[in-house]
């Protein structure tokens, strides 16, 4: 449709679950240019302020800051219940109130931590599509099921992998039918520039993503020590901070750091909203993810900057870096085996480092983020009532 043709009749409200920069957060960025696309007026409600907001108006969005429900383990704890019940009621008050201001012609919900939105929605009559970023597969069944029970009365479901559609598909069946794949859309950078091409010094490995136990950020630092108890010099970035109330992680990896005396080999960042500086100074990354992952955002980005990435070998991660050369995948959790792919790759490094060019070129087609918009928006454009998409149409 031709952009003279399009006129902001349409109204989509999208709700996300934080203000950050992460991959998450970033692919909802895209998600909010695919709806613009289509000629969308975009309002965009979150719980919080942070940098994501700046983006979003950048991109022509209107940001409506508004308390909701955020599913964090825990709130899930006997303890976390009275918040929990707390932030129900006050999300579905602001829910409600917002919905009703506002009228959109359908609501796009990003994740299944705000499950709230999909509720309020629905008893509206609001089209819902709901993009699922999550895999709880390990999880009992019971708690699986409560996790998936809001999908259940929305209109659509998106998720970002084969893995996490059969999670949800273990959990309810029937969610099979409204469920279609969508692989996230990875924005890469301005121009790949190849690794060195010899390793001179240490050997370069980064992190990027939240610092938690769930991620294996301390599988790194402990791979990291291997390689220099081996006599191979190495050091780690870590490009990254924890969510709010699990500092505690990040104490305990800075303990170990000074207890075995690698300060000047590991290096925290905390956050950076601009990842491709770290990654163009790094020879390799790592994604040592502990449970099963949607997808692999982080891996993607390595590879659209032309760096070998060393993955677990699980879920969604396994799904996010097949049929790339340069990705070699370790068991989740042992820090012997991700040495060792590491070693592997120093060794082997000129094929790596030629593997790791070519893999940047097919990366851009096969998670680009204009295939993703043009799947997303006609995800949504099937939401929208016929009457609101003619009123499109001048």
């Amino acid at each position: 449709m031709n952009s003279s043709t399009r006129s902001p009749a349409v109204r989509i409200l999208m709700a996300h679950p934080s203000g950050e920069l992460y991959g998450s957060d970033r692919v909802f960025l895209e998600s909010v240019e695919a709806m613009t696309s289509i000629g969308a007026a975009v309002t965009v409600t979150i719980p919080s302020h942070g940098p994501l907001v700046r983006e979003l108006t950048a991109r022509g969005a209107d940001v409506v800051l508004h308390p909701t429900l955020v599913l964090r383990k825990n709130l899930m704890r006997p303890a976390g219940w009275p918040s929990l019940l707390l932030r129900s009621i006050a999300g579905t008050w602001h829910g409600w109130t917002l919905l009703n201001r506002l009228k959109p012609d359908a609501l796009y919900v990003s994740t299944l931590t705000i499950p709230l939105w999909t509720i309020v929605g629905r008893s509206l009559r609001c089209p819902v599509l709901v993009h699922v970023h999550e895999a709880e597969s390990k999880a009992v069944k019971p708690i699986r099921m409560l996790l998936n029970a809001p999908l259940l009365p929305a209109s659509k479901v998106v998720c970002n992998s084969r893995y996490s559609a059969e999670v949800l598909a273990g959990a309810f069946p029937g969610l099979r039918r409204k469920a279609s794949v969508i692989y996230n859309g990875v924005r890469g950078p301005d121009g790949p520039v190849p690794a060195r091409v010899e390793l001179e010094g240490k050997f370069r490995v980064l992190y990027v993503g939240r610092l938690s136990e769930r991620k294996g950020v301390d599988v790194a630092v402990n791979a990291v020590r291997i390689l220099i108890e081996r006599g191979r010099p190495a050091s780690l970035d870590i490009v990254g901070a924890v969510f709010e109330g699990y500092e505690w992680y990040e104490e305990e990896l800075r303990r170990y750091v000074a207890c075995n005396g690698l300060e000047h080999e590991v290096r925290f960042h905390g956050f950076d909203p601009d990842v491709w500086p770290h990654l163009m100074r790094a020879d390799v990354a790592v994604v040592p993810s502990r449970g099963d992952e949607p997808f692999g955002n982080t891996a993607v980005e390595a590879v659209l900057a032309a760096r070998p990435v060393v993955v677990s070998n699980t879920s969604g991660l396994r799904e996010a870096a097949e049929n790339y050369a340069s990705a070699v995948f370790v068991e989740p959790g042992k820090p012997e085996d991700l040495a060792d792919a590491l070693q592997r790759v120093a060794e082997e490094w000129p094929s790596f480092r030629e593997r790791a060019v070519q893999d940047a070129e097919a990366a851009l087609e096969r998670n680009g983020i204009v295939q993703y918009r043009t799947s997303l928006a006609a995800e949504m454009t099937g939401l929208i009532p016929a009457e609101s998409v003619q009123q499109r149409v001048l």
